[in-house]
């Protein structure tokens, strides 16, 4: 399995949450290979996006988006989850980053039911917090860069063929009439 590289991330951000439907999100943690299957993304980009933590400028919070792709950019939200974004956008983009909404869990699956303390596999890693507690994604994966053989990184391994659908982003206010939302048609890990 091939990791994806920089050139892979260089191109404008909704092409990349469209491609990243069907590749593997992997994280070593000890001894363990927890990995799932891009199911469902979501894309943010800078000042043309009011949704994103971008369009206002870079502060602290957000420096991983104005920085090269191919990195993480994990941040904690609702004082109760990480959500876990890798960073991309076009040469002429300032900024931009794809959100992991949901995955098909593919391995480590025992170690994962045990981090969410959930036996229902179409519950474990349906939705941007259940992914990241499912394979232990905190602020310690903040801008790593996944280009490389780390410990987390992503690979090309789309073994399926699956319908791709598009609708508007969840959870925000503004910005709604982008549809910037990709999933996988019909997989039963896709957020509710």
């Amino acid at each position: 399995m091939k990791i994806l590289d920089r050139n892979f991330y260089m191109r404008d951000t909704e092409v990349v949450a469209r491609a990243l439907l069907g590749k593997l999100l992997v994280h070593y943690i000890d001894d363990h290979m927890l990995s799932g299957l891009i199911v469902e993304t979501e894309a943010y980009r800078a000042d043309d996006d009011p949704a994103s933590h971008a369009c206002r400028g870079k502060i602290t919070r957000n420096i991983p988006m104005f920085g090269p792709v191919g990195y993480s950019y994990v941040y904690f939200i609702y004082g109760n989850h990480f959500c876990f974004n890798i960073v991309a956008k076009a040469k002429n983009q300032p900024a931009g980053a794809v959100l992991i909404r949901a995955l098909e869990p593919i391995k480590g699956i025992e170690v994962m039911q045990k981090h969410r303390n959930q036996t229902n596999l179409s519950n474990l890693t349906n939705g941007p917090g259940k992914l990241t507690q499912a394979l232990n994604i905190s602020k310690e994966q903040n801008a790593l860069d996944l280009t490389t053989q780390g410990k987390l990184y992503v690979v090309d391994y789309d073994t399926k063929s699956h319908v791709i659908e598009t609708s508007c982003r969840v959870g925000i206010r503004v910005g709604t009439e982008k549809k910037w939302r990709f999933y996988c048609k019909g997989n039963v890990n896709v957020s509710k």
